[in-house]
């Protein structure tokens, strides 16, 4: 370190960087770090004009949908009217035991289901709104993961990997591709209103990549969304002036720190992350207020209904981010822990119901929203969750995990709307053609924000670590 003894600071640098500007530094280095340290090292090439790495993107902006606990596939959108014809019978698949509970008789889905749309495709009534948008929806019916324990799903589904420590996509993504804006973070987690999802902030870590790419968490229900956005009410000793005196005083450190190591582009980075945190002082408030929509607009999203309002206010928040070129926006539906999420081993009547009624309305107005606003010429959405559910009973009427398939759909830029890829079997129980997993889903939509799966790499412990690991195709079939 450069020498300061001439400075009249009581403090060490990495104390004045810390306490300075009301927490200004915990916000500081999420986009200019990441595009300054790429080219200082020379991570990526350089993006062509639709964003792309490797070839010409047809997405920009992305907003994944993360249904935490595992959804009900055979309740939701995988009719199986054999599971009506057998209702009540015991089925033999080779289990002793289910995750948690012994296999019971095989329940149908207690809720009618019915065709929607020119494709004709089969929704369950816990879905009315997004039933509509089926001839614009690209379902994969087979969807298949490595695990049905909740916290290993979730990382795979997220990161690629069962194990924690791994990057998630939204930080592969903001490590390749860098910001659209210098103004608000790349990627941006808006967590269920209950709660952090299982894993808490594990999912959307940055791992082994510069921690510059983990996600910025803001909680729209919460008195501070974002924390440290702005110094505490009793902190009356820093002012704007203050502020900026310290953020001079920081910068002037900083450069005399630089002057014995010019070739290191990092700590430029740094100074300039200081002047994103003072623009997200006045742009991240802006983006967050709803006050400036319609009233139309507030009760499309349900925003005036207690069951819908926390889920649509986060839907509203992540098409204001995307609008405002945040590149990257993760929607939770679903707290970690035996309840208030998707996990229903209880009673698939009522907790599934439930939970389904605060998503709907929502999602789908969200859905017509992006298109109303010419956004789906480059947004693409993802629907999903970690993995399904038993087509036997546990209890009366719940149903335990089960990692064998499960249903997830994308909309948007670059998607074939109203076809459904894979199939399960007659029960539901296990994906049985054109199978698909979380790397084939990550792999399409690298492919679509102009990445080849295989080439974004990263070395770390002697190994080229990628989203994909060493699987992952892409689905063609749901591409336009």
């Amino acid at each position: 370190m450069a020498d300061l003894s001439n400075t009249t600071t009581p403090f060490s640098r990495r104390s004045f960087l810390s306490q300075v500007g009301g927490g200004l530094g915990s916000l500081a280095a999420i986009d200019l770090l990441l595009r300054e340290e790429a080219r200082a090292n020379e991570i990526a090439p350089e993006t062509n004009l639709n964003g792309g790495l490797h070839h010409p993107a047809k997405v920009r902006r992305v907003i994944q949908l993360f249904m935490n606990g595992g959804v009900s596939q055979m309740d939701t959108f995988d009719y199986k009217p054999e599971l009506h014809k057998r209702h009540g019978e015991k089925q033999d698949f080779g289990l002793t035991t289910a995750v948690t509970s012994k296999p019971g008789p095989l329940m149908k889905s207690p809720f009618e289901f019915q065709q929607y749309g020119e494709s004709g495709r089969w929704v369950s009534s816990v879905f009315p709104h997004i039933a509509n948008h089926v001839d614009d929806l690209a379902f994969l019916m087979a969807m298949k993961s490595q695990t049905n324990v909740h916290g290993p799903a979730s990382y795979l589904q997220n990161t690629g990997f069962l194990n924690p420590g791994f990057p998630c996509m939204g930080a592969w993504l903001n490590f390749g591709l860098g910001s659209l804006t210098d103004n608000l973070p790349s990627f941006v987690v808006l967590p269920d209103h209950r709660g952090l999802p299982y894993n808490n902030t594990g999912n959307f870590s940055a791992g082994f990549l510069p921690a510059a790419n983990a996600a910025t968490i803001i909680k729209p229900h919460t008195d501070h969304p974002i924390p440290n956005l702005h110094p505490p009410e009793t902190a009356r000793q820093i002012t704007s002036a203050s502020e900026a005196d310290g953020l001079a005083l920081i910068e002037s450190l900083n450069r005399q720190h630089q002057r014995s190591r010019e070739a290191d582009l990092r700590l430029e980075a740094r100074i300039a992350s200081f002047e994103l945190a003072a623009k997200m002082q006045l742009s991240a408030p802006e983006a967050l207020d709803l006050s400036s929509e319609t009233e139309a607009t507030h009760n499309r999203y349900g925003l005036n209904e207690d069951t819908t309002a926390p889920f649509g206010k986060n839907c509203l928040i992540a098409r204001r981010l995307i609008e405002r070129d945040v590149r990257f926006v993760q929607v939770w539906s679903g707290a970690g822990g035996p309840k208030d999420n998707w996990d229903n081993h209880s009673d698939i009547p009522n907790e599934l119901a439930t939970i389904a009624r605060s998503v709907d309305q929502p999602i789908s107005a969200l859905l017509n929203d992006l298109k109303e606003r010419g956004l789906l010429e480059d947004t693409l959405v993802i629907w999903t969750t970690e993995f399904g559910r038993m087509p036997f009973t546990q209890g009366a009427t719940g149903r335990d995990h089960n990692g064998g398939t499960f249903v997830s759909w994308l909309y948007g830029a670059g998607i074939k709307g109203g076809i459904a890829h894979g199939q399960s079997d007659d029960f539901a129980y296990e994906a049985a053609e054109n199978i698909t997993t979380g790397y084939d889903l990550h792999a399409t939509i690298l492919h679509l924000m102009g990445i080849n799966h295989e080439r974004l790499t990263y070395r770390h412990n002697g190994l080229e670590r990628r989203l994909t690991d060493v699987h992952g195709h892409l689905i063609g079939e749901v591409l336009s």
